[in-house]
């Protein structure tokens, strides 16, 4: 179909291992998933370097197992993560591709492309998806696509956001706003039950291919959305589960064969995409096999997995997810009898275990199965677009979102508060609401005449477990009786996401701020 004119905005769901993208068409009252040239809706997140050019998605994907070192998928684990960082090195454990520190202390991915070896930021591979994305959304709407709405989980931090955006602007859109997966799932939901003319409490569980998000939200009779919590896990989705059966696999293949294939990439390649099936077939089956001709020196590898075993294999990472959204609850301040659906997200939530222990979690509490899982972000985030654009004339379009900080922020200062040295006083805590604007006080140490004050994002109680966003000075202390000055440290949030850090020495009015950019 086509819908040829200008204007045209989508909203994209930038997924670890698929992606989405989706368009309002005004005269269906409806968002369109929009097909990429196989005609699939969701596209894999995968980008693969030859001989002779890059590949981006489904045709990355089909060659994966004979060209694994140059093949990255993953990337989104990457997106504004410091290479130094544990769960990093964690994951290059997994990855058959080649990845360094670069810049800035970044992970940079080196590949060969004809011959060369190359370079990338994460970013840059991403926009390569992104792109490949607005592609195929203007040889579906027939005109040129430059304004998007990008989804992230809701647990990122400002520095993934920050490079999320990035890979927007490479891919050549115009990023209008990043939201929250799985508030962008309740807002697609909030659309579809419109009829029921009710407040609802939801509780959106999103487990997908390679992040973990819950959102705790009232949805209003209008189709209003105030988020009160958020929760999750940036590294907890289907990739996980994905590896736990290539490692039992390896064990097996050594076992039967007395033959360690775990450093030779091809093999593990094969593997992969062979595990990859085996769980989505659990998903259906009770019992499932993997036999793959030639695995290592010819040898041919089969075995059979039972719904049990994965399960099994996996019990640490379902434990995780309950925990989160017992936490996430508490959080929220809401007890789980308040909540009124539970609405299911993210491919990995069609694991029949996954459900069981959910619906145990709630009191026995039917599941909302209704939306498409591998969808419904792309959707909502569609529908945000139109809205922001003007393009949807529906009572919709006075939908009102009301969101919450994923991660506590604070300060590290050369200043004194009552407290131990070194760790991070919050100042805006986790899940509060925004916009929000908050003070606090602090005093300088005797004689200082310049203080530094450096803003972090996190939950660790020292602050070199938090993310550093950013620092600035106020110099020129006027010193007080007592030698040390008082200060008025100010965070705030706007609407959008925008951080101004402040702070003022309350005596000479002598003031320096900072701002930082979310979105």
């Amino acid at each position: 179909m086509s819908q040829r004119g200008k204007g045209a905005v989508i909203g994209i769901d930038l997924g670890t291992t698929y992606s989405c993208a989706g368009v309002w068409i005004p005269k269906k009252n409806r968002v369109e998933i929009i097909p990429n040239e196989q005609g699939n809706k969701i596209t894999p997140s995968i980008v693969a370097f030859n001989d002779t050019e890059v590949l981006v998605g489904e045709g990355a994907k089909n060659q994966i197992a004979r060209n694994p070192t140059n093949t990255i998928y993953d990337v989104k684990r990457l997106i504004g993560s410091k290479f130094d960082e544990p769960q990093v090195h964690k994951d290059m454990e997994s990855w058959p591709f080649k990845v360094i520190k670069g810049a800035s202390e970044k992970p940079s991915i080196v590949v060969e492309l004809k011959g060369e070896e190359k370079k990338f930021a994460p970013e840059e591979l991403s926009a390569m998806v992104l792109k490949k994305m607005k592609e195929a959304c203007e040889e579906f709407l027939g005109t040129e696509v430059t304004d998007v709405v990008i989804t992230v989980p809701a647990y990122f931090s400002n520095s993934q956001r920050e490079a999320t955006k990035k890979a927007g602007i490479i891919a050549g859109f115009n990023v209008m706003r990043l939201i929250n997966e799985p508030t962008a799932a309740a807002i697609a939901y909030g659309v579809d039950n419109m009829t029921d003319y009710k407040d609802k409490n939801i509780l959106v569980f999103d487990l997908g291919g390679g992040t973990f998000d819950i959102s705790l939200l009232k949805v209003d009779k209008t189709g209003g959305i105030d988020v009160k919590a958020v929760g999750g896990d940036t590294h907890l989705g289907g990739e996980d589960f994905d590896v736990t059966l290539v490692n039992h696999c390896i064990k097996e293949f050594k076992k039967k064969h007395n033959d360690d294939i775990s450093g030779n990439p091809k093999a593990l390649a094969r593997l992969k995409v062979a595990c990859e099936k085996a769980k989505r077939d659990l998903s259906s089956t009770t019992l499932t096999s993997i036999e793959i001709d030639c695995l290592y020196n010819g040898i041919e590898f089969s075995t059979k997995i039972s719904r049990g075993k994965f399960e099994e294999l996996n019990s640490s990472f379902f434990d995780k997810c309950i925990q989160q959204v017992g936490r996430c609850l508490s959080d929220g301040k809401m007890q789980k009898e308040e909540v009124d659906e539970v609405v299911l997200v993210g491919g990995s939530s069609r694991i029949p275990k996954v459900q069981r222990m959910l619906e145990d979690f709630f009191n026995g509490k039917k599941l909302c199965k209704s939306m498409n899982g591998d969808e419904a972000v792309a959707c909502g985030a569609a529908i945000l677009a139109a809205r922001l654009s003007g393009f949807e004339k529906e009572k919709k379009q006075d939908m009102v979102l009301l969101d919450v900080t994923p991660l506590s922020l604070g300060i590290a200062v050369d200043i004194v508060e009552i407290g131990e040295k070194d760790c991070m006083s919050v100042v805006i805590p986790r899940n509060s609401s925004i916009p929000t604007s908050v003070k606090k006080i602090f005093y300088s140490q005797v004689n200082q005449r310049t203080a530094r004050i450096s803003v972090y994002q996190g939950e660790g109680v020292k602050v070199k477990d938090n993310i550093l966003l950013g620092k600035f000075s106020l110099s020129c202390l006027t010193l007080g009786s007592n030698g040390d000055s008082e200060l008025e440290v100010c965070f705030t949030i706007d609407v959008n996401g925008i951080l101004l850090v402040s702070a003022e020495e309350m005596s000479s009015g002598l003031r320096n701020s900072i701002t930082i950019t979310k979105i």
